[in-house]
């Protein structure tokens, strides 16, 4: 029974570590795209911003399921802990940089056109910039293991 609450407690502080990347995620997207997300996405309803939203989300996922595999170690819980902090934030930075260095070299502001709906359907752009954040983090997730 101890080893049981010993692992559902080591599963907890994972997942706050994993919740305070997944919010640093959401602050570098807002950062990076026009308006304020919560505004854009939940009252405003915009489409784009939310395919965004939820690629951006899954990919720091992935990144923070990587960190924990790789903090796995003899260093004890206080070190996986840090380092799956760590490499999880280095994740949202490369994702954010890949980010702004797109947009810098597509036609207008990617974060513009990423929150034009079209009607009932998301830009392009919405699409290909939530697939960017999933390729980052393959990216990030391999380097990290």
């Amino acid at each position: 029974m101890a080893e049981i609450l010993e692992s559902a407690g080591t599963a907890v502080l994972y997942g706050l570590v994993g919740f305070a990347v997944m919010v640093a995620g959401f602050v570098a997207l807002d950062w990076v795209t026009p308006g304020k997300l919560l505004h854009v996405v939940w009252t405003e309803r915009n489409r784009g911003a939310a395919v965004l939203l939820a690629g951006q989300t899954v990919a720091v996922g992935l990144v923070i399921e990587q960190s924990i595999r790789a903090s796995e170690s003899e260093l004890g819980l206080g070190l996986g802990l840090l380092s799956t902090l760590l490499y999880g934030l280095a994740g949202v930075v490369v994702m954010t940089l890949v980010s702004l260095v797109v947009g810098a070299l597509t036609p207008g502001r990617l974060g513009a056109a990423v929150l034009d709906d079209q009607g009932d359907r998301p830009h392009p752009a919405a699409w290909v910039q939530a697939a960017l954040y999933l390729g980052t983090a393959f990216m990030v997730g391999a380097a990290v293991s």
